[in-house]
């Protein structure tokens, strides 16, 4: 007996081994630098982004309130949230594996035996009555870590849905701080263009006033008309360009575009700091990196519960409760019966699909890795694009600013010319419209700097980190991080 019991309790210590392989999260080129540093300083505790708020940086309170609005309207922010809580379920149901399972029963019945029924008793009576009430206990041994690798694989699934929920938050507020700059910018633009329309309408009476003079021909006249037209249509291009972004500000924010708009200003945003870190630290700072790497981990696990179906299962069982033919005095203690036991059930046969199983679960693992892979690759990308972007932005937007001060005098300088006789319109002409593209290039590499800005916030992480999966997966309040590190 004390041998039995020996081996029995040698039985369940084997429960604390698993068949999943070792994790090891794989390589991936990783330099100690990014290739584009321009201006940016290695992120300190004291970096310039708000850890409540990187879209602060901007200092518009405009775009604070309309991400505060996406934060609690966006329908698609809403269904990540959803898919984070079937995550957290799903997450509970396997750990619900880890205790016994007891089940209650109960039942009365009023029966009638056939007079041909095999093996018929004949002191039974042919009818008479049946009573049970009682209680089962199961419990699975996990012999080879098959529930464990279940919990472990939900758990993992869970925490990439909550990186998914970070990522989605994070895509959705970058793209409402691109949209807000990049309408900011066509109000600059809006500004721009009225300003040149009034001044082409001054030009259109300057020429119309020497042409009735006799002092110009009429082609001085239709050239002027035709300068204030294509800037009146350059205007209502650039209306519609914002009309559109304000749409699809309002879908972001979950408001109607028809009852939504947003009040035109040129206040010059300003171009923030922002502080990269080292290339390692990317792959803490990315919520879609940190879901990419969760998922091999839990495509890892489920290569041990693949693996375990080789082995037999063992299942404690225990039943008792009451049974009687009489339902009045069903609860005594004549009645009363139990049964305990193990069963141990094993596939002898199963025509390959066990192992089909490991090399599927096997299979998913390298994919996950390749992902994964991807993933960092596709980030190191995004930050230096960005870096890129702003570093030679930077230098170009000098350049165009000198380009557009040089067209304003040379605007200024034909007009005045024109009117002492000098130079025929079409110098005018051309002035005017060198003069208004190069504004016009300033007003858009400032809006493309800013807009930059915005996707290397984004391809750094925003303010999230992998510690935030730190949280208990199994939480039920979905906690999607907001802040910077």
């Amino acid at each position: 007996m004390v041998k039995h019991s020996l081996l029995f309790i040698a039985m369940l210590g084997v429960g604390a081994c698993s068949l999943a392989p070792h994790y090891k999260v794989p390589e991936t080129p990783v330099s100690a630098q990014y290739k584009t540093r321009g201006a940016w300083d290695v992120a300190t505790p004291n970096d310039q982004i708000s850890r409540d708020g990187w879209w602060r940086v901007y200092h518009d309170s405009q775009l604070d309130a309309l991400q505060q609005q996406l934060l609690s309207n966006n329908p698609n922010l809403s269904a990540a949230l959803a898919h984070y809580a079937q995550a957290q379920a799903f997450v509970a149901q396997v750990n619900s594996a880890l205790l016994p399972t007891v089940k209650g029963f109960g039942n009365g019945q009023r029966i009638r035996q056939s007079d041909t029924r095999p093996l018929r008793s004949t002191t039974t009576d042919n009818v008479y009555n049946s009573g049970t009430l009682g209680l089962q206990v199961d419990y699975e041994v996990d012999l080879w870590g098959r529930v464990r690798d279940s919990v472990n694989a939900g758990t993992d699934e869970a925490q990439a849905s909550l990186a998914d929920l970070a990522s989605v938050r994070l895509s959705l507020q970058a793209q409402l701080a691109d949209s807000y700059i990049r309408l900011r910018g066509l109000d600059q633009q809006t500004r721009l263009l009225e300003q040149t329309t009034e001044a082409f309408s001054k030009a259109v009476n300057l020429t119309q006033g020497l042409h009735d003079g006799g002092i110009v021909s009429g082609l001085d006249v239709a050239r002027a008309h035709s300068q204030l037209s294509s800037a009146r249509s350059q205007l209502k291009q650039n209306t519609v360009q914002r009309a559109l972004l304000e749409h699809s500000i309002a879908a972001l924010t979950g408001a109607s575009a028809s009852q939504f708009s947003i009040t035109p200003s040129t206040e010059a945003l300003p171009l923030p700091v922002v502080p990269t870190g080292v290339p390692s630290t990317l792959l803490q700072r990315r919520p879609d990196i940190a879901a990419a790497e969760r998922r091999i981990a839990a495509a890892n696990a489920r290569i041990g519960v693949a693996r375990s179906a080789f082995f037999p299962t063992l299942t404690l069982s225990a039943q008792g409760g009451y049974q009687s033919d009489e339902f009045a005095h069903l609860l005594s203690a004549p009645n009363l019966f139990w049964a305990i036991g193990p069963a141990l059930v094993t596939t002898v046969f199963d025509g390959g699909l066990r192992q089909a199983q490991v090399d599927a679960a096997k299979a998913a693992t390298d994919e996950a890795g390749g992902k994964y892979r991807a993933q960092v690759l596709a980030a190191f990308e995004q930050v230096e694009d960005n870096l890129a972007i702003i570093d030679g932005l930077g230098s170009a937007l000098e350049d165009q600013r000198a380009a557009a001060d040089a067209a304003h005098y040379s605007e200024d300088l034909s007009l005045a010319r024109y009117k002492q006789g000098a130079v025929g319109y079409l110098d005018v002409v051309a002035a005017q419209t060198a003069a208004l593209q190069a504004q016009r290039s300033v007003l858009d590499l400032q809006t493309q700097q800013l807009a930059a800005s915005v996707g290397l916030v984004k391809a750094l992480g925003g303010g999230w980190t992998s510690a935030d999966l730190a949280v208990d997966a199994t939480s039920q309040e979905a906690r999607p991080a907001a802040r910077v590190r």
